[in-house]
């Protein structure tokens, strides 16, 4: 990563950190819609388990950007010229506001129809997230990327908070079109510091190096963050899908499960994170990475024991619930996304981050598919207690891969 931000002001890492976090929390709130709002919606109005897991398939744009990420990268650095980041969140996000809107207007109960609106809302997020990965990575200086992480991964759980917290009560107290029209035109405001940021810190300029997937697939630290990526998120994320499901059944309506949610997100997960990059330091990479996915184990084989043995109060299971879904999962991935900043290479910040991300959100998609059958058909108590055995016995390839520094 460069020493210095690529821009014709002084640098200012307050106001680059608040551009960026703004749109990490923008894409997470539609996130957190997609993957944590509207299952438990779903849920609610009595959809099958395996019908909620196709949600999951909303992910496909975000496991495949690394196909047009060249084309991405090479349009937003030309070898002759100013950055154009801008050009490409204003675009992705004028689609993103459209795609809520309209899917504010069909409502939940066409389920085909809300994934096609979704599936192409994740298509134009995805693509700005490209050049929002790409721009924070070359424009940081070293001595604040603690900075940015910290705004991408605490970005993503108020994101998460908003999407899958506040939307959920919106929903329930206001009705499907008002909660998912008021997600839209908050995304409006979030986009709105990065849009004044990227047109005033820029320059013109020449570049030698052409952004492409071989560049980045040679360099031996992108083959080994995906072999980590792949590992972490089978281990922590795929099993998360059912929750919110999992708490509806266990009796919790659907405004409670949004105030956890949100609750969850917005103090635990950001808590969390703070707490994982203050760690990495005195532990090591590889510590902090372990010790969340055994945690969550722990948080799993809970869920289990919830399901098969009757007389567990109900606020014991949502502040595991808090802690599973927020605590321990952002404890881990501070640490892992961290990773990726350094080794992805400033020249294409967008494709080599953009790598990372796509094997994240293709094992979740797939595991999530899966997740969602299983719990159909072999229950929760089962399915819990699988996912925690899965998640133990990644722990050790985890420590094998992971950065010990």
């Amino acid at each position: 990563m460069n020493d210095a931000p690529k821009s014709g002001l002084p640098a200012s890492p307050v106001a680059l950190v608040t551009a960026i976090g703004g749109l990490y929390v923008a894409q997470s709130v539609i996130g957190g819609i997609t993957w944590s709002g509207l299952p438990a919606v779903m849920r609610d109005q009595g959809y099958s388990l395996d019908r909620v897991g196709l949600l999951s398939l909303i992910a496909l744009p975000w496991a495949l950007k690394f196909l047009w990420s060249p084309l991405v990268e090479r349009y937003r650095l030309p070898r002759l010229g100013r950055n154009r980041s801008g050009t490409i969140v204003l675009a992705g996000g004028l689609i993103c506001v459209a795609g809520l809107f309209v899917v504010g207007a069909i409502g939940p109960g066409m389920l085909s129809a809300v994934l096609i609106a979704l599936t192409i809302v994740a298509f134009a997020a995805s693509t700005v997230d490209i050049a929002c990965d790409g721009y924070a990575v070359e424009n940081l200086a070293k001595q604040y990327h603690g900075w940015g992480n910290a705004a991408q991964v605490g970005g993503a759980y108020l994101g998460s908070a908003i999407g899958a917290g506040l939307f959920l009560v919106l929903v329930a107290h206001f009705g499907w079109q008002a909660g998912v029209w008021a997600m839209a035109g908050l995304l409006v405001v979030l986009g709105t510091p990065f849009m004044l940021r990227s047109r005033s810190a820029n320059i013109v300029e020449t570049r030698e190096h052409i952004p492409s997937l071989a560049a980045a697939l040679k360099r031996p630290e992108i083959r080994r963050g995906l072999t980590v990526a792949a590992l972490y998120v089978v281990a922590q994320k795929v099993s998360l899908g059912m929750l919110g499901p999992f708490l509806i059944d266990a009796g919790l309506d659907l405004a409670t499960v949004g105030l956890l949610n949100g609750v969850g997100s917005m103090f635990v997960g950001v808590a969390a994170a703070l707490l994982g990059g203050a760690l990495i330091r005195p532990l090591g990479m590889r510590t902090v990475l372990v010790s969340a996915v055994i945690l969550q184990a722990a948080a799993l084989f809970f869920f289990s024991a919830y399901d098969l043995v009757a007389g567990i109060p109900r606020p014991v299971l949502a502040a595991v619930a808090i802690a599973s879904s927020s605590g321990f999962l952002a404890l881990g991935f501070v640490a892992l996304y961290a990773q990726f900043m350094r080794w992805s290479d400033p020249r294409q910040a967008g494709i080599d981050f953009t790598l990372f991300q796509c094997m994240d959100a293709l094992v979740s998609m797939v595991g999530g598919i899966l997740a969602g059958y299983a719990a159909e058909y072999l229950g929760y108590g089962v399915f819990f207690a699988c996912a925690a055995t899965v998640a133990l016995a990644a722990a050790p390839a985890i420590a094998m891969v992971a950065d010990r520094r």
